[in-house]
């Protein structure tokens, strides 16, 4: 079966793109937690940010700077959040590094809930 994402960026699974350049593939989520929900995922499959070094550091700023381009495209000038989960206590699930870029509230709450 493999990794979902890479199955996703691959278009072997179906996803609503957002956005997608050379480097980067961004689609909704499927569980949208705020009324503007995407994920961004770098084509380079990357466990998590545990599995980052020198030779793979240019995934998180090719991945920043996509949320960059993502958010003028889309007007998110009010702002945005970017969450990236990392390991299972973080409540990661899916084994491919992602960032949740949320936005479309006046207020996107609390960062944590107590």
């Amino acid at each position: 079966m493999g990794c979902l994402f890479c199955n996703i960026i691959s278009g072997k699974t179906p996803s609503t793109k957002v956005f997608e350049n050379e480097k980067v593939y961004a689609f909704k989520d499927i569980n949208p937690q705020a009324p503007f929900h995407v994920l961004a995922v770098h084509k380079e499959h990357t466990k998590n940010i545990d599995e980052l070094n020198e030779n793979n550091s240019h995934i998180m700023s090719d991945l920043f700077l996509a949320i960059n381009q993502i958010a003028k495209q889309e007007n998110l000038d009010k702002g945005y959040r970017v969450i990236i989960n990392n390991g299972p206590a973080a409540g990661q699930v899916i084994w491919h590094l992602h960032i949740h870029i949320l936005a479309g509230k006046d207020d996107l709450g609390p960062m944590l809930l107590k």
